[in-house]
């Protein structure tokens, strides 16, 4: 059987930066460029024409910028995957948020100080080649590589059992959640339906670059009660509060007398990530044991999976999204086809469970999720 190729349509108003996508792009057997377009109002005339399965697209064009053309692009074609190509400062940065809340798949950031042009194109292949394929394989409905159980499945729960299933042993005394491609998107929805008295920590690794994890937290605080910060080395874990992991560094717990803090390491990437999810999710595990509840959010690849073997090891609960609702269903898929996750549930589903399991372990109730 012959499989088609995937079909990515270029927009960039650089001479030079649609050359190297291509160049990088044409490399892969699996992929091939269909067309181009030097801005955004010339990239919506060619969707139609060139029919591709993946849209890469610059932020800063003449005519229809990169987030003009994206909100122009989800009107028309809601489930088209659109890769930002985004410059690593802070604008790029506030401008890929933007983009993202716009309806955009993911982005990738441009490379900066690599020395060479072969050492700029190897960063993008790197970076641009796995994210067009795992958003072209969703949108075609191909499923991600299913993982052997180690051990046998257990029962996924839904509807009314989940939180009070979940609930029971050990009070839950921290939230921890990975995620990746579609995170900032789901983890604003989830997020923003928090009470303000949620009374646990809550821990996150997106997969981001420098800059963009600040400019991420500062729009979750924004969202509700929840306030959280860029994680610092010796920042405290306390109720109502969350860290999120900043770009280029894991992001570990350790107990230090009476309280937990965060530690920041640069060792190396895990599952080709830094931050990666496992060493969170390890260091949860060994810190409280039971009482963590670990969430894995959309994202491609299966970082997450060994650190949820940890969690299910020492007695934690674990929640994922589901496939439907996810952009990509790579790391919570591999979690689920493992057997370890106790609910698989949609994105808009999750925060009621959450607030649900926590009320079963904690006095007083908490407060109903948020209606913004």
């Amino acid at each position: 059987m012959v499989v088609r190729k995937i079909r990515v349509l270029v927009v960039d108003d650089s001479v030079v930066i649609r050359r190297m996508l291509t160049e990088v792009l044409a490399s892969d057997p699996e992929i091939e460029v269909v067309g181009f377009a030097a801005n955004g109002r010339i990239g919506l005339q060619k969707i139609p024409q060139v029919n591709p399965d993946v849209v890469t697209l610059d932020i800063e064009m003449p005519e229809l910028n990169g987030l003009e053309t994206v909100s122009e692009i989800r009107k028309i074609w809601p489930k088209l995957p659109v890769i930002m190509f985004s410059t690593l400062t802070a604008r790029g940065a506030l401008a890929t948020l933007d983009a993202l809340s716009r309806g955009a798949s993911d982005y990738v950031a441009k490379p900066a100080n690599v020395g060479s042009v072969n050492a700029a194109q190897q960063r993008i292949r790197e970076e641009l080649i796995p994210k067009v394929k795992a958003l072209a394989a969703a949108a075609m409905g191909i499923k991600p590589t299913r993982l052997v159980p180690t051990e046998p499945r257990r029962p996924l729960l839904g509807g009314g059992r989940t939180a009070v299933a979940l609930a029971q042993g050990r009070r839950v005394e921290l939230l921890a959640i990975g995620t990746s491609t579609g995170g900032p998107n789901a983890l604003a929805a989830l997020i923003g339906q928090l009470p303000a008295n949620f009374p646990v920590p809550i821990v996150i690794t997106q997969h981001m670059p420098p800059l963009f994890t600040r400019f991420l937290a500062e729009r979750l605080t924004g969202l509700g009660g929840v306030r959280f910060g860029e994680g610092v080395n010796g920042a405290v874990l306390a109720p109502g509060t969350g860290w999120i992991a900043p770009g280029d560094w894991h992001m570990v717990l350790v107990r230090d007398g009476s309280v937990v803090r965060v530690r920041l390491n640069q060792d190396p990437p895990e599952n080709s990530c830094r931050p990666a999810v496992d060493p969170l999710f390890r260091s949860a595990a060994e810190i409280y044991g039971a009482g963590t509840l670990a969430m894995v959010l959309t994202g491609m690849g299966q970082d997450g999976l060994r650190g949820c073997e940890h969690v299910r090891g020492v007695g934690g609960r674990i929640v994922v999204q589901d496939e439907a609702s996810s952009v990509v269903w790579g790391m919570p898929g591999f979690v689920a086809n493992a057997g370890l996750a106790d609910a698989v549930l949609p994105l808009d589903r999750i925060a009621g469970e959450l607030i649900q399991i926590i009320n079963q372990s904690w006095r007083p109730q908490l407060g109903q999720p948020n209606s913004r």
